[in-house]
């Protein structure tokens, strides 16, 4: 979503202005150069002065090497770029190296100029092609240890503690399908101005919840643990009619879909979410808090 500034009141828009500080005037970009203040005086530098030191770099990567792209950690990817052949000539070389990175599973470390910048990247082969991904520099990178003072350290959890956080999170388990998700914040802008050009009210969004402040680990993982669901039935006990464990599915089955029978519209949209995931509901991610209510009635019939 992209919007104009304007003045309120009016549709007159407004305009950011290239403005001499000292004389108010304004000043055409041609006009002006870069500027390094050293403390008693500005060192001038031409647009084109650095493209002369740089003269070649932007046309070509410099490769250093190639490593196995696990060792290469997330937090120093930055932007991702898709790179094609110069010309058709060019076809054979880039067709080799794009086979031969991906046979490898290696990453090509290199650096190039552009835009007046030095960049790092990581040279990658990605479903027939090659790409490009920028990475920070070493020195951008903060250590979390020195920057944040309050981190708990190695607080020691104990077993129990562990094995219920495990269950929580296979309970939680999912395949990532990126198409699941969406940026419903720009979906709901999208709805609000349709909403105010047609002279309608525009719905407010639920309020977030509100930390618990929970003190008691162990209580609060059980308690996510059941609004996830009943771990999986593992079978192989006799019951006490005789029948083997694995007859019991059906009924823990008809157990877990006909119990919750609470009124839904009473429950926020964050908590209708999380049982919407213990469902496996799809498509729940687009959905508003009717729909999820609705999902979830339909899943339980």
């Amino acid at each position: 979503m992209h919007f104009h500034q304007l003045q309120r009141g009016t549709a007159d828009r407004i305009r950011n202005r290239r403005v001499n500080e000292r004389t108010g005037d304004e000043v055409d970009l041609s006009d002006i150069v870069k500027g390094y203040d050293t403390g008693d005086e500005y060192v001038l530098v031409e647009p084109e002065e650095l493209d002369e030191i740089a003269l070649g770099r932007s046309r070509s990567l410099d490769i250093a090497g190639f490593v196995d792209l696990a060792e290469v950690a997330p937090i120093f990817f930055d932007r991702t770029y898709y790179l094609g052949p110069r010309g058709a000539e060019y076809g054979k070389v880039y067709n080799l190296l794009e086979q031969a990175l991906a046979k490898a599973g290696k990453a090509g470390i290199a650096t190039f100029v552009m835009r007046q910048h030095e960049y790092l990247v990581a040279l990658k082969a990605e479903n027939g092609i090659l790409t490009l991904h920028t990475l920070h520099w070493a020195d951008e990178i903060r250590d979390p240890n020195k920057e944040i003072d309050n981190l708990p350290g190695r607080a020691k959890a104990s077993d129990k503690e562990l094995k219920m956080a495990e269950q929580l999170i296979d309970a939680l388990s999912m395949r990532w399908d990126p198409d699941e998700f969406h940026d419903t914040f720009q979906e709901k802008v999208t709805a609000m101005i349709d909403a105010k050009q047609a002279g309608e009210t525009v719905e407010k969004a639920e309020p977030a919840a509100e930390p618990t402040g929970v003190v008691d680990l162990m209580e609060a993982l059980r308690a996510s643990v059941e609004r996830a669901g009943s771990p999986k039935p593992t079978g192989g006990k006799a019951t006490a009619s005789g029948k083997a464990g694995a007859e019991k599915k059906p009924g823990a089955k008809k157990r877990i879909r006909s119990a919750p029978k609470e009124d839904l519209s009473g429950l926020s949209k964050a908590d209708l979410y999380k049982k919407a995931a213990a469902a496996n509901v799809p498509g729940r991610s687009q959905m508003t808090r009717d729909d999820l209510v609705k999902a979830l009635s339909s899943s339980r019939t």
